[in-house]
C-alpha cells in the first residue's frame, strides 16, 4: 500500500515510468545501453560466490612504499603490510598526483611573482629589452667597422 519509490519530479524518474509502460521488457543499463530483463537477451546474473573474488595483492617497491607514506596512507614504512591491495595503491597514487600538481601550481605562481617583481626593477633600472637589444647592435656594428678597418689595413 505505501509507494516507496522516489518522486517522480526527478526527469530519470519520468524515463523509467515511461519505459515500463511502453517497452516493459527493455530497461536502461547503468551504463547507457539498452537491455532485455527477460528472455534470452538479459545478461546472466553474476552469482554470489563470483562477486565474492579473492583481491588480487600486490607487494608494493620501495618507491611505491614512499608514496603511501607521502599520500598520507601510512605515518612510516614499517607500518605497511607487505601485500597491499591495487585499489589502495592506485588510491594513494592519485593522492600522490594531486598533491604533486598542487605543488606545481604553488611553484607556477610563485615563478610568475618572482618575474613580475624581477621586472619592475628591471624597469627602474631602464634595464628594457628595447635598450638592451639597441645597446647589442651598437656593440655589433661597432665590432663590424673595426673588422673592416683590420682588413683594409
Amino acid at each position: 500500500f505505501f509507494d516507496t519509490s522516489p518522486p517522480l519530479l526527478f526527469p530519470g524518474n519520468h524515463l523509467r515510468l515511461c519505459e515500463r509502460q511502453v517497452f516493459p521488457s527493455f530497461s536502461l543499463a547503468r551504463k547507457g545501453g539498452l537491455k532485455m530483463t527477460r528472455g534470452f537477451c538479459s545478461k546472466p546474473q553474476e552469482s554470489k560466490a563470483s562477486s565474492q573474488r579473492a583481491v588480487p595483492l600486490h607487494k608494493p617497491t620501495p618507491w611505491e612504499k614512499k608514496i603511501m607514506v607521502w599520500s598520507g596512507r601510512f605515518k612510516k614504512e614499517d607500518e605497511i603490510p607487505e601485500t597491499i591491495s591495487f585499489e589502495m595503491l592506485d588510491a594513494a597514487k592519485n593522492r600522490f598526483r594531486v598533491r604533486v600538481s598542487y605543488l606545481m601550481i604553488a611553484l607556477t605562481i610563485l615563478g610568475c611573482v618572482i618575474m613580475v617583481i624581477q621586472g619592475k626593477q628591471a624597469v627602474k633600472r631602464h634595464e628594457t629589452l628595447t635598450s638592451l637589444n639597441l645597446e647589442r647592435k651598437a656593440l655589433l656594428r661597432k665590432q663590424e667597422e673595426e673588422a673592416i678597418k683590420s682588413k683594409t689595413d
